[in-house]
């Protein structure tokens, strides 16, 4: 009979590698689905995120319009910029996760943007897409969900083209989500 110390989970360590295998397997799974209809069009969008010139272009169109528009790309592009520092200069030196193996996952090259040399996690990308849709979205709510789907699309479309692992991106938004929210709450503050 085995005793109760023994029946216990190895900790976090273990619970650790049990979401690293997930994570690994949910990555492989999208590798090897294959969706050629979609191929293209994602890794254009993954491209389009760079450097977040999507957001950026949504924001400048934003900032045409005087008022609460305007207000909402301001808090936007803040949003991107703490996401954005957050992600590259804190997340990916503290953990230096490396990023996928695409080969060996046999990621489809027709998939492939280029990979990057910084570290996996988070993912920059979806951090600063899913700040800029919660920021703009909680001062112009009619753009909340076409903006988080966009959000979505680039967060899944870093995956499908091998260069992030599904978990880089869950931190990402949780990451993006975070700076949003502090963003706005400092706009908040500030303005009382």
């Amino acid at each position: 009979m085995s005793s109760p110390r023994e029946e216990k989970p190895g900790g976090l360590a273990a619970v650790l590698t049990d979401l690293r295998a997930v994570d690994g397997a949910l990555y492989a799974a999208v590798a090897a689905t294959p969706t050629p209809t979609l191929d293209k069009a994602l890794r254009r969008l993954s491209g389009a995120a760079d450097h977040s010139k999507i957001s950026f272009g949504i924001a400048a169109a934003l900032a045409l319009s005087p008022g609460r528009s305007r207000r909402a790309a301001v808090l936007g592009v803040g949003a991107v910029a703490m996401a954005s520092a957050c992600a590259n200069l804190f997340g990916k030196r503290l953990v230096r996760r490396a990023r996928p193996d695409r080969e060996a996952a046999r990621v489809i090259v027709d998939r492939h943007v280029p990979m990057p040399s910084s570290a996996s996690f988070p993912s920059g990308h979806t951090a600063s897409a899913v700040a800029f849709a919660t920021a703009v979205g909680a001062v112009l709510p009619p753009a909340a969900l076409p903006l988080t789907a966009l959000a979505c699309a680039v967060g899944y479309s870093r995956v499908h083209t091998g260069v992030h692992y599904p978990g880089d991106v869950l931190a990402g938004a949780v990451l993006g989500a975070t700076s949003a929210t502090a963003v706005l709450t400092l706009a908040r503050v500030r303005a009382a």
